[in-house]
């Protein structure tokens, strides 16, 4: 060592903390909590893991909650749950990540884009029906509501009419986990099937990577937990091949399991388990720092609308932010996203773009060709997100305003 203090990649050129859009905010707890798991004797596929299910069912009113690797593992579960495949579609809306959509085709299912409110992002009933009505005579068997940035899509609208034509309503709710609509906790599953979440470090809550499928329907828990341990049955009850699974007395073989079906290895470990539930015990207190930081925003970004302003808001919505975006006149403003982007950067804050339409990704475009899908246009052309973490205050945030101010002026 040299003596000289190294810069840590989170600070700015300027010696100021450099603020990314989102990351985690881990205490002594926590790491005491790994710590706790690691001085152990199970480091995966033991009781964390079922005290975190337990915990987040409890914590969110669903009857189930079965864990996994992360939220894209969290969707394909879903998926694979309730059997979808060829021959079936299912409707997303555009303006999500990619996963949303890339676990409906990896089942083999299609693809049914849906376009977005142009204030807010988010798909909504109107939006919904527009999609069903392009789809036509394709077998709609399932709709996505993306939750987007902590926002609610305006589920029980969606519910209803899903409930009228047969189709099941998954939420991806993986940017909400402690927000409500209609006073009703999003994972609940008073209006879905199933509600899929992601513990990834710039959400609300962190485990490093890891997800989890909350449902109250228990024939589907019991598919997501077969379904994420590579289709692996140990219940004797259940056994097909009594050769092989009970010996000459008719006891089963101690050793023998069965694979019913193709699964995946998408099991959390109790590492990761073990951040999460920690984690989850401060959701509260995570939940309204994200708030109170987003109402300094909305209040400090007053002056300088409608240049620059607050992403829609959606009634009856108590949201959890995960994201704080912002809507900006570019050409108004007279700099290119780009550009702002970059000088922000300058400035030791970061900032990102949630998110590029799907429909227009190449893979996308190849298999459907272009889509009309105006809204989702309109919001990606304008959208930006500003940095937002619990761990930051709201000197932070006026920190970004009065950055974004100065290069907005300039």
């Amino acid at each position: 060592m040299n003596g000289k203090k190294s810069v840590s990649r989170l600070e700015s050129r300027a010696g100021q903390r450099f603020l990314p859009y989102g990351r985690q905010l881990v205490d002594e707890d926590d790491i005491e909590a790994v710590a706790e798991v690691l001085r152990g004797d199970w480091l995966t596929t033991g009781p964390k893991v079922e005290a975190f299910e337990k915990a987040l069912a409890a914590k969110l009113g669903a009857a189930h909650a079965v864990s996994c690797s992360s939220g894209t593992a969290g969707l394909h579960l879903a998926m694979m749950a309730m059997g979808l495949g060829p021959g079936d579609s299912v409707i997303v809306p555009t303006m999500t990540f990619v996963s949303t959509a890339t676990m409906v085709s990896q089942v083999g299912a299609e693809v049914v884009f849906a376009d977005v409110d142009p204030d807010t992002g988010l798909m909504g009933a109107a939006q919904f029906a527009e999609a069903l009505e392009r789809a036509g005579a394709a077998p709609v068997k399932a709709v996505i509501p993306v939750h987007l940035a902590g926002q609610c899509a305006d589920l029980a609208e969606i519910a209803k009419l899903a409930e009228a034509r047969g189709i099941h309503v998954v939420e991806d709710a993986c940017h909400a986990i402690g927000s409500r609509y209609d006073d009703t906790l999003v994972g609940n599953c008073r209006d879905s099937t199933m509600a899929v979440f992601s513990f990834h470090p710039v959400k609300t809550i962190a485990m490093g990577e890891g997800g989890a499928v909350t449902t109250n329907d228990p024939a589907l828990r019991e598919r997501l937990a077969l379904l994420r341990n590579h289709g692996m049955i140990r219940e004797p009850e259940a056994f097909a091949n009594a050769e092989l699974a009970f010996d000459a007395g008719g006891s089963p073989n101690p050793w023998y399991c069965e694979m019913a079906e193709i699964g995946f290895n998408y099991r959390l470990s109790d590492i990761n388990a073990a951040l999460g539930l920690s984690q989850l015990g401060k959701l509260d207190r995570f939940a309204a720092k994200r708030r109170k930081l987003a109402e300094t925003y909305d209040a400090l970004l007053v002056p300088i609308a409608p240049k620059v302003r607050p992403a829609g808001r959606v009634p009856n919505c108590d949201a959890v932010w995960h994201l704080y975006q912002v809507l900006i006149d570019f050409e108004a403003a007279g700099l290119s996203r780009s550009n702002l982007m970059d000088a922000l950067k300058e400035d030791g804050i970061g900032s990102q773009v949630h998110y590029i339409p799907v429909h227009s990704q190449p893979y996308y475009r190849s298999r459907y060709g272009d889509a009309a899908l105006p809204g989702s246009e309109v919001f990606y052309r304008k959208c930006l997100s500003l940095p937002l973490s619990a761990g930051m205050d709201e000197n932070d945030v006026e920190r970004v305003v009065e950055s974004l101010k100065k290069r907005l002026k300039a």
